[in-house]
């Protein structure tokens, strides 16, 4: 079944403080960017970005440019972007779900997990790529949330699953999340931790910045320690809920993405002209090189 767009009078009726008023402001600058997409984005796009920043225009206008200047840059996650047999196929090794319970904050809460737990077989890259495709039609349906709750189940993981990770990729990933993406991150939750949790840890610790370790919480074999989080009953049967089975929860999805095709094909339009750029073009080695502290984090007086 294709999503359709949350009505942005429902949007507006949220407690978020945001008025028809500020995003027309948005868009008046918008409008002045020439490498910006400005014909595709949407009044939704604006809001979900004057929401995540805060209501700060300034710091808005800032992460607006680099979200869309990261989905142009990031070409392994969001470069022509369709359901192929390379998603399907994906979307058989690892279940992504977002999930319809909230976290106890009121919260989004997507969670992740492998279904095929050989590790030549895992993609981390496509995942990933996965995993932003669905957050992109979700967000568009939904609208915003007061925060956003990422759970990673690690059942299944094994030391070679780490030997398919990459650091550009944790980089690259974990840098979007943080600076990018237009949710604000309320908690990073990894369950069913492993032995070797460490391991993984040193991975992606170094690419993490405070607010996000202030978030991270591990949670071992078995145990209940998601609760005061979100209610275990939330997750699909056979992970330790209530909700629908992890076969049911992949079937789902696998129709979902084939329903809304045409969503992506629209949304790959929504990519930056660096020719047009005031300035310099933007390159990944400018953003890796020169970007200190996070946009959305800056204190605009």
């Amino acid at each position: 079944m294709a999503v359709s767009q949350i009505a942005l009078e429902d949007e507006y009726k949220k407690k978020t403080g945001i008025t028809p008023d500020d995003i027309k402001k948005l868009r008046g600058w918008l409008n002045t960017q020439p490498h910006l997409p400005k014909d595709h984005i949407t009044d939704l796009d604006l809001i979900l970005t004057y929401h995540c920043c805060d209501r700060s225009a300034e710091v808005s206008k800032q992460v607006l440019d680099l979200h869309y200047t990261l989905k142009t840059l990031f070409t392994s996650f969001f470069k022509d972007r369709v359901v192929d047999n390379k998603t399907e196929d994906n979307l058989h090794k690892v279940l992504l779900q977002p999930l319809p319970t909230r976290s106890r904050e009121g919260d989004g809460v997507f969670y992740c997990r492998l279904l095929d737990y050989e590790p030549r077989n895992f993609d981390f890259a496509r995942s990933l790529r996965s995993v932003m495709m669905i957050l992109d039609l979700w967000q568009y349906e939904e609208g915003t949330w007061p925060g956003f709750v990422l759970i990673f189940d690690l059942d299944g993981l094994k030391l070679g699953h780490l030997t398919r990770l990459d650091v550009q990729t944790i980089q690259q990933f974990l840098y979007f999340l943080q600076e990018a993406m237009l949710v604000k991150i309320k908690g990073l939750h990894f369950l069913n931790a492993p032995s070797f949790m460490d391991r993984l840890l040193m991975m992606i610790k170094p690419f993490m910045k405070k607010e996000l370790l202030d978030v991270l919480k591990i949670h071992q074999i078995g145990s209940k320690t998601l609760d005061p989080y979100l209610p275990m009953e939330a997750l699909p049967k056979g992970a330790g809920g209530e909700f629908k089975t992890i076969e049911e929860c992949r079937d789902a999805m696998l129709a979902r993405m084939r329903a809304n095709k045409d969503f992506f094909v629209e949304e790959n339009k929504k990519r930056v002209v660096e020719s047009l750029r005031p300035g310099k073009p933007k390159t990944i080695s400018d953003i890796f090189g020169s970007v200190e502290g996070s946009f959305k984090k800056l204190d605009i007086d």
